[in-house]
């Protein structure tokens, strides 16, 4: 099984921390080992992107999480490079076929941010972990789907750890069967 990256900016450290741990606990919890798990430091949210795209072009992943905050400040800056990271992940996702899952927090106040990475609004690093092992386990139920020669059965895999029966298989898979 390909690994997963997990590129989280170092910009908001008291944040950015916890959606990594948060990240890497639901990975595991997923079936990956620790050693399966690359962890890529970028120094702010705006890097995310051509980290995204080194790794992803390297054809060694099976996916990717990136992970950041950015609060909003006097001006508008912020949104601009939120704005910017959805765009390029989409973009690279797009050109590469590597799923790559949003995991970056905008928030108004630091009181947001630290409420959306492990506080009463639960964690984001945690949901776009999961939403990124439920888009590969997806990922190759179509791609099993079509090996069988039935396009209209693919399976429903969203929710199911990378380990179950039903799910991907165990973890000594065919390391290509994650993505292509």
């Amino acid at each position: 099984m390909k690994p997963i990256a997990l590129i989280v900016s170092r910009y908001n450290p008291s944040v950015t921390d916890r959606l990594l741990q948060a990240a890497r606990d639901v990975v595991r919890d997923r079936g990956f080992s620790e050693d399966r798990i690359a962890v890529i430091d970028a120094p702010g949210a705006f890097e995310l992107t051509a980290l995204a795209n080194a790794a992803a072009r390297t054809g060694k992943y099976a996916g990717i999480v990136v992970l950041g905050c950015l609060i909003h400040g006097e001006t508008q800056h912020d949104r601009y490079i939120a704005d910017a990271v959805a765009q390029g992940i989409t973009r690279i996702t797009i050109q590469t076929g590597v799923p790559i899952a949003f995991g970056l927090v905008t928030a108004e106040t630091p009181a947001q941010a630290e409420a959306r990475s492990g506080g009463v609004k639960g964690n984001k690093g945690a949901e776009a972990a999961a939403a990124l092992c439920d888009a590969l386990m997806s990922i190759s139920a179509i791609n099993r789907a079509i090996e069988r020669g039935e396009p209209g059965k693919v399976e429903r895999v969203i929710g199911r750890t990378l380990t179950d029966k039903a799910g991907l298989g165990n973890r000594d898979a065919d390391p290509d069967s994650q993505a292509e």
